[in-house]
């Protein structure tokens, strides 16, 4: 489902958008996830990665999570120090980051950011969704219908918060 009318919607960039998309989707509050590239060059989901990050699109209901929420579990699943990697995945495009059209979203991301005391190591990008292209159909929730593929997130992450 793609939420009611009171959802909203964030992006997160933390690798390999198949073990993300699969965590985020068990997050209480979340109502909607979709596999995709956030902040690129190109228009097409054939076309190259240029610049972009994988991400997932994200719907939920802030009246059970807020985006600090949202963070804290972005946090459990990312190496928040690490640029270009997470796990064995290594590349521009499996950067870490957070992205909305919501300028609300960035203050209160960059709040949680500035609030621990790691801030000044922290190499996740906060900024405003750009040129959002939604990931083809195979790689949407992959994990769910293929649980055995890799994914650089331990099993035990994946389910942490399901039902």
């Amino acid at each position: 489902m793609d939420g009611e009318d009171s959802s909203e919607q964030i992006y997160f960039a933390g690798g390999c958008l198949w073990g993300v998309q699969a965590f985020i989707a068990t997050l209480p509050g979340v109502t909607f996830t979709e596999a995709g590239r956030a902040n690129g060059a190109s228009q097409s989901i054939d076309g190259p990665y240029d610049g972009y990050a994988e991400c997932v699109r994200t719907r939920f209901d802030p009246a059970v999570v807020s985006v600090e929420q949202l963070m804290a579990y972005f946090f459990e699943i990312i190496d928040p120090y690490s640029v270009d990697r997470q796990g064995p995945d290594v590349g521009q495009k499996y950067r870490t980051g957070v992205y909305s059209d919501s300028p609300s979203h960035l203050d209160q991301a960059r709040a949680f950011i500035a609030a621990r005391d790691d801030a000044d190591r922290i190499a996740v990008e906060v900024l405003p969704i750009a040129n959002y292209v939604r990931s083809a159909q195979e790689h949407q929730d992959r994990l769910a219908r293929f649980p055995d593929d890799s994914c650089h997130l331990p099993a035990e992450l994946l389910t942490k918060y399901s039902d």
